[in-house]
């Protein structure tokens, strides 16, 4: 039996209220706060009432992934592929910097929802209609991957410089001496900044768009040469 909170007004509790009060909660508080418990006491309700609707905590963070997945906005109408398929993945993007717990959230998920597959199925249509093969968006969505939704994993994550200038000019000492490359690389973007994720001084965004323009571009020129595999 639900359990209402003193003094406010009784809501019926439905599967859609569920999870977004756990968005919400995860948005707030981080993706480790989030427990049947502490939801249930969100929602002035006993936990057993939440098993009502999902069946456990997986079941309840794949529709979490789902209230998230419906925030994408929808295909650009009458665009080209190429603009349709940028804004969409942009969009997605946009999306999970507002909820930054769904990202590690997507990644163990063990299988596709009908709102996941309703995305793939978005862009893959993208591509078929923008004159793609089959075959060829196929590679394609591969070689999308994760940034389908708008993130990618950086290989080796930086940390941060130290605060303290001594320590910053003796770390960056030892980087250009033992790294020569690496440090005349790291020294050569135009815009750094300290609180983005790449690097630990990337324009994250700008990273993200360059590499999402270098894939658009490659695929463009695969379809104009009607690309087929290799035996």
């Amino acid at each position: 039996m639900e359990a209402s909170q003193v003094g406010t007004t009784r809501r019926p509790l439905s599967r859609d209220r569920v999870l977004r009060a756990g968005v919400a909660l995860a948005d707030e508080e981080g993706i480790e706060a989030l427990s049947m418990r502490r939801l249930a006491q969100r929602l002035g309700v006993v936990p057993m009432a939440l098993y009502k609707h999902v069946a456990n905590k997986e079941e309840l963070l794949d529709g979490m992934v789902d209230v998230v997945v419906s925030e994408i906005d929808p295909p650009l109408e009458a665009a080209d592929w190429r603009a349709a398929v940028r804004e969409r993945v942009l969009s997605a993007r946009r999306v999970l910097l507002r909820h930054p717990w769904a990202r590690p959230v997507i990644e163990t998920r063990t299988g596709a929802s009908p709102a996941v597959l309703d995305h793939m199925d978005s862009l893959v249509a993208m591509f078929r209609a923008g004159g793609f093969s089959a075959e060829l968006t196929h590679h394609v969505m591969h070689a999308l991957g994760s940034r389908m939704w708008g993130f990618t994993q950086e290989v080796f994550p930086s940390a941060p410089p130290p605060e303290d200038p001594a320590l910053r000019e003796a770390m960056f000492r030892q980087v250009t001496s033992r790294w020569p490359h690496i440090a005349e690389i790291a020294g050569a973007g135009a815009a750094h900044r300290a609180d983005y994720v790449v690097g630990g001084g990337c324009d994250d965004q700008f990273e993200f768009e360059f590499t999402l323009d270098l894939l658009l571009d490659g695929f463009e020129r695969l379809r104009q040469q009607d690309w087929r595999p290799r035996a």
